[in-house]
């Protein structure tokens, strides 16, 4: 057997230095590498796509996830190059494996993660549901703000902020009121049982008619609709037009209280629930000494 020798040319310990040094030289130009190709990809290819997805017209929902797209494709480019020029490429094939390995484990324990990334693609996708949309959904109500891969954000009519998992919104009827071009939106009145409906039903349509922002074709219609305990309800439907720029919710506001003033003013009356309590009640004092005759 050949003694080890430790130092000298050729030595154990000159060999580590020379590894060393090849080492650091190869991480220098990894770093540089990187560093280089990951600025002219901000530089360059960003404002590049940025100006085709202009050109083209893209929406926002589309639009926002392309550039983090691009940016995590400039990423993967940086690193990949680095890796090819630093001469890292036994380092690299083992990262492959090791990445591989890691993606199959995660994959198990991140089922729920997949699913919204998987319903973040579907919903990026869908031309009918987009950013600055007013969507309602199992109860909650907001102005899309953001449409990511894993998570959606909500923005609330009383400005809170919704973050809202892909696959809840992908999984659930999603309404958009403002997705058409008009908008019919019905409101029920009730009016007492002893009044003309007749007359009750031509003041709300007379109502609706003089209004500027609802619309005389398709026309305003009104149906007698229950019977409830104090009241009989007749449902106006009228439609607005352009409800994704229109504020309709003011012009319901309006038309409600126009109509509450002329039945006001034409004696027709608009009962609400009250109870009566009916009988009798005696009371007898405990105690006390019946009068002497």
């Amino acid at each position: 057997m050949l003694p080890l020798q430790l130092f000298g040319p050729g030595g154990v310990l000159d060999q580590l230095v020379a590894g060393a040094g090849r080492f650091v030289a190869q991480a220098i130009t990894f770093l540089l590498t990187a560093a280089v190709v990951y600025v002219v990809g901000r530089i360059v290819v960003l404002p590049l796509v940025s100006r085709a997805l202009r050109a083209r017209n893209v929406e926002p929902t589309l639009a926002k996830p392309a550039r983090k797209a691009t940016l995590a494709l400039v990423v993967f480019a940086a690193f990949a190059v680095a890796f090819a020029v630093a001469g890292f490429g036994n380092l690299l094939t083992s990262l492959a494996t090791i990445a591989a390995a890691l993606t199959l484990a995660i994959g198990f324990a991140s089922q729920d993660i997949i699913g919204n990334l998987v319903s973040g693609v579907f919903l990026i996708s869908d031309p009918k549901l987009k950013i600055g949309d007013w969507v309602e959904w199992d109860g909650n109500a907001g102005v899309i703000e953001d449409i990511s891969f894993r998570v959606s954000r909500v923005r609330t009519f009383n400005n809170e902020l919704i973050t809202v998992p892909n696959s809840e919104l992908a999984n659930t009827a999603v309404t958009n009121p403002v997705a058409k071009d008009t908008l019919r939106i019905p409101f029920t009145f009730g009016v007492g049982y002893d009044d003309d409906l007749d007359h009750a039903k031509a003041v709300i349509v007379e109502e609706a008619e003089q209004h500027d922002e609802i619309l005389d074709e398709p026309a305003p219609s009104v149906r007698v609709t229950e019977l409830a305990d104090s009241y009989v309800g007749i449902q106006s439907r009228f439609w607005v037009e352009d409800p994704a720029r229109s504020d309709f919710v003011r012009v319901k506001s309006e038309y409600v209280q126009a109509v509450k003033e002329r039945c006001d003013a034409e004696a027709i009356d608009m009962p609400y629930p009250y109870s009566e309590l009916t009988g009798s009640i005696e009371v007898e004092r405990v105690g006390a000494t019946p009068a002497n005759d």
